[in-house]
């Protein structure tokens, strides 16, 4: 039976579980487009590329399905570039169908030639050309297998006139999901619980590896009388119903769970493939299990690396692990976490002139927020706000560029994760630069009929950069941004709109943007100077910050010194 190539590829992507495909038609894309129209995946016409690869990333993050973009020839399929290297560092399942010029066209500079596979076989785990129409099927699903086995990007390129040829489709080739147990052998196992079974100061760490073995992991950490600290990554993973819990590490984590890793004498590293080397103890044997054996002892040197999956691993581990009766170090850190979480709690109100901390507006959309909502958070302030202030509860889920690091994530992924979850509550906690970068997208939103609910943290300047600058004794420079009323322009657009300055009138309207039916955009104008505090004060950041405020005062911006001082009191 004969068809043609563009069919055979959206009939492909449909069999290996496609609901969604994001991008953007045009020429050498159009017939792909059309046979996605008579299938059942669902077209989502973005306003930007980019933000169809991110949308697409969080939509395969929350459901493990692949998802699928699809791009026209040259700058079209370019454009999907930040989001896709975002979703293969996040072992996203997407596959980008990035057509191409005609086939004898190419090698000669043909007007909108682009060598996709240099430039997207560094960030995929799949890239290549279907050549000839016989190949479409077998290629196809060769793509979407690799995404779905290995996690991440698969790039598949179609020339034109590969799409619309005609094609035997008489061999079944098929997609083959499933998910194996993996775990390291018994002799291997009985070495990690000789290292844990003699070890004092037992420390648990996890990662986003972590996910799905919640209750494994607690059944050790009882064994073991051990805390468990966790990744920003893990938060939802391991955070909640968790007495043993003492946060995240790191930049944006709190004291607790840094003293945890950097006092504890074993160490018990799962899933976790946290890069900054800092943070890691110093003297400590560390047993790291990973899924991903290129990530075992490559932040830091382990005393043993094995690969399994968490939950298998941690369900054969347990019954070779001698029940420990010390709880002191364990306790001590459960309570300086409570302690400072209290801290965190007292600091989320209104300030005394009537000004808005983002720590307040944090809480109240906490407080008020559905309980199994879908957070997004902007790089920058709104994520720490975020991995800070936001209560997950074992149904809440929480999503940011954090290995990538990109602005303007929170919306894009917000359109993906209501796209697929269509009667639950996403929450967009977007920064005013973030926003602004990708602003058409609040157009889709209208269009898509998507009821997200974007918050926008209005600080007028990229406020992380900015702390950056000071941090390094440096004036910020090119940090500032005049935004428009983002309430208004939302409105325009077709949105809920509103713009708040006042404490006083933040939580009604805080409540009235959370209960709108459709989509909804609350613009707050945030205190400027709110600083994001580590978990331990370096000597070259608090010399940077005083070399900051002496050159500031010197320069006649005492009042800005001043601020920055009360607000962070």
């Amino acid at each position: 039976m004969s068809k043609k190539v563009a069919e055979i590829i959206v009939d492909t992507l449909a069999s290996a579980g496609v609901k969604h495909c994001y991008g953007i038609v045009g020429d050498t894309l159009n017939l792909i487009a059309h046979h996605i129209n008579e299938s059942d995946i669902e077209w989502v016409h973005v306003r930007h590329e980019e933000a169809g690869a991110f949308a697409a990333e969080a939509e395969a993050m929350l459901t493990g399905n692949l998802t699928a973009v699809a791009g026209s020839c040259g700058p079209g399929s370019l454009h999907f570039i930040n989001g896709l290297v975002d979703a293969n560092r996040n072992r996203a399942p997407v596959i980008l169908i990035a057509t191409q010029v005609a086939s004898e066209e190419l090698g000669f500079n043909f007007p909108q030639e682009v060598d996709f596979k240099a430039i997207y076989g560094s960030c995929s785990v799949f890239c290549d050309m279907i050549i000839t129409p016989e190949q479409a099927r077998r290629k196809t699903v060769i793509a979407c297998q690799t995404a779905i086995a290995k996690g991440g990007v698969a790039v598949l390129i179609v020339p034109v006139d590969i799409a619309h040829a005609d094609a035997s489709d008489n061999v079944p080739y098929s997609v083959h999901t499933n998910v194996p147990v993996v775990r390291p052998s018994d002799a291997d196992l009985d070495r990690v619980a000789k290292i844990l079974n003699s070890g004092d100061k037992i420390a648990i760490y996890g990662g986003s590896g972590c996910r799905g073995a919640h209750a494994e992991i607690l059944a050790v950490a009882e064994r073991l009388k051990a805390p468990i600290a966790h990744t920003s990554r893990a938060k939802d993973a391991l955070e909640h119903d968790n007495p043993y819990n003492v946060g995240m590490t790191g930049i944006i984590g709190g004291e607790a769970g840094y003293l945890a890793v950097s006092e504890c004498e074993t160490l018990l590293l799962l899933g976790a493939d946290f890069a900054w080397r800092q943070f890691y103890p110093e003297k400590a044997k560390i047993v790291q299990i990973d899924i991903a054996p290129d990530h075992l002892g490559r932040r830091h040197p382990v005393t043993l690396g094995l690969v399994g999956d968490i939950k298998s691993t941690m369900e054969a581990l347990l019954p070779r692990l001698k029940p420990r009766t010390s709880t002191e170090f364990r306790d001590k850190l459960v309570e300086r976490h409570a302690r400072a979480a209290e801290i965190h709690r007292s600091k989320a109100v209104a300030s005394n002139r009537g000004t808005i901390p983002p720590i307040y507006l944090t809480e109240l959309i906490n407080r008020h927020a559905a309980s199994d909502a879908l957070f997004c958070a902007d790089d920058g302030t709104p994520t720490v706000w975020l991995y800070r202030h936001i209560d997950t509860n074992g149904k809440r889920r929480v999503f940011s560029s954090l290995l990538h690091g990109t602005m303007a994530a929170a919306l894009p992924m917000s359109m993906g994760l209501q796209k697929c979850q269509p009667g639950r509550q996403v929450i967009s906690m977007s920064g005013d630069g973030g926003l602004a970068m990708l602003f058409g997208e609040l157009m889709t939103v209208v269009q898509e009929k998507l009821p997200i609910k974007v918050v926008v943290f209005d600080n007028g300047k990229l406020g992380f950069i900015d702390i950056e600058q000071k941090s390094e004794g440096m004036l910020p420079l090119y940090t500032g941004l005049q935004n428009p009323d983002f309430g208004k322009v939302a409105e325009a657009i077709g949105l809920w709109g509103r713009t708040v300055a006042k404490a006083d009138e933040l939580e009604e309207a805080v409540i009235t943007w959370l209960n709108e039916p459709g989509p909804a955009l609350l613009n707050v104008k945030v205190d400027t100077m709110t600083l994001v505090m580590p978990p331990k004060i370096e000597w070259g950041a608090a010399y940077g910050m005083a070399l900051y405020s002496a050159k500031a005062m010197l320069q006649g911006q005492s009042a800005d010194v001043f601020a920055m001082i009360r607000e962070n009191l």
